[in-house]
């Protein structure tokens, strides 16, 4: 009883919502370290099928879609959301395999960016796209040295930007017709797109009992707890505060690489990475406030 009364006014006070965000970056960033040293094992692919598969039986068994009939109009709806969904998965996860997991996230961050960017049309906006690019020139490989960034990894992070930005426009049209079941009903499609990726890269070993207990723990913070939370916030908070406070993810997912992976950036890298973030920042704070609108409201992280 005490521990519930404490939950509550904790859940009704003003630093809840900040503190849900916080920790579901944290949640997402730890999920994917976790998930990269299932590489060795069964390979990104096989990772991306395993993590996508768990996560959409749970998310499946949550919102019950076997009791809502499934029309055609929702599968034109579930697929293209689905899809986007899951290569932007396969390929984030493809690019932390070569690259470390800030520069990947950094990267990625580029694809929502441009969404946004590109939809207000403002010159405004011409000042963030040129702080993003600048970032970007201080992440990409410019030397052959053993300190130089993978450049296919970049391509691949890149790649699943893009794929990202299409997830957050074909989002709006599945969450209008699919309802809060729509991260459900893409799980699903996403996690069938990833499974003949998987089973061709691993075989057999997906099924393994440390593997699958070590995907389940990958499908639960990356995709359970922080979709939760940030739900939670966005209840709660200004879309445009959410927006700012999810913009630091690729920072936290580069600590989360130096403390968990051993991945040490040199200071340019750090600087690119600062370089983005402010970009991202700057495009939410000069954002119009509409309501759904064009790429004001931010979208949750799903990588």
């Amino acid at each position: 009883m005490v521990f519930r009364r404490i939950a509550a006014h904790f859940a009704s006070s003003d630093f809840a919502p900040l503190a849900a965000v916080a920790t579901a970056m944290v949640s997402i960033c730890w999920g994917a370290s976790v998930a990269k040293t299932l590489f060795p094992v069964i390979g990104p692919a096989g990772t991306t099928a395993l993590r996508l598969s768990l996560a959409a039986a749970i998310l499946c068994g949550v919102f019950r879609i076997w009791r809502k009939p499934f029309d055609r109009r929702m599968l034109h709806a579930a697929l293209p959301y689905g899809l986007a969904l899951g290569c932007m998965n396969l390929l984030f996860y493809f690019a932390i395999q070569r690259i470390p997991l800030g520069i990947a996230l950094a990267t990625e961050f580029t694809g929502p960016l441009a969404v946004a960017t590109f939809a207000s049309r403002r010159r405004v906006d011409l000042a963030w796209i040129g702080l993003a690019v600048a970032g970007l020139a201080l992440l990409l490989p410019l030397d052959m040295s053993s300190d130089a960034v993978d450049p296919v990894g970049v391509l691949l992070a890149l790649a699943a930007g893009v794929f990202w930005g299409g997830y957050i426009l074909l989002g709006k049209r599945a969450g209008a017709i699919l309802g809060g079941a729509a991260p459900a009903y893409g799980m699903a499609v996403a996690a069938l797109v990833a499974l003949p990726f998987g089973v061709a890269q691993a075989g057999a070993a997906l099924l393994l009992p440390h593997v699958l207990a070590i995907a389940l723990l990958v499908a639960i913070f990356s995709s359970a707890i922080p979709y939760s939370l940030e739900m939670f916030a966005l209840r709660r908070l200004p879309t445009k505060s959410f927006g700012i406070l999810t913009s630091g993810e690729p920072a936290v997912g580069a600590l989360a690489g130096a403390l968990l992976l051993g991945e040490m950036l040199p200071f340019a890298q750090w600087i690119g990475i600062a370089a983005i973030v402010g970009a991202t920042i700057g495009t939410t704070l000069t954002a119009r406030g509409q309501s759904g609108g064009n790429g004001a409201k931010p979208v949750i992280s799903e990588i």
